[in-house]
């Protein structure tokens, strides 16, 4: 087994909602900052022990989809590295 640290960013999907982000837009605005967009995420770091890059990353997509993130309003990425 080898130890990895698997990434997983959350985010609103497009479409929804985003009172943190259309806030923080505003505010970053005002101070003179030009923004086409800001989205807000929550991120993750997770580390676990797989026999592969492949199954470290297969775990963290379920822990995702079971508890991390909600399929109908949230997309998600998963990055792997090893340790």
């Amino acid at each position: 087994m080898t130890g990895y640290t698997a990434t997983v960013t959350v985010r609103l999907k497009h479409g929804v909602l985003d009172p943190e982000a259309e806030t923080t837009q505003q505010a970053l605005e005002r101070l003179g900052f030009e923004l086409e967009d800001l989205r807000a995420a929550d991120r993750f770091e997770v580390d676990l022990e797989a026999e592969s890059a492949d199954a470290a990353s297969e775990r963290a997509s379920e822990m995702a989809e079971r508890l991390l993130a909600n399929p109908t309003i949230h997309d998600y990425d998963v990055e792997v590295d090893e340790r």
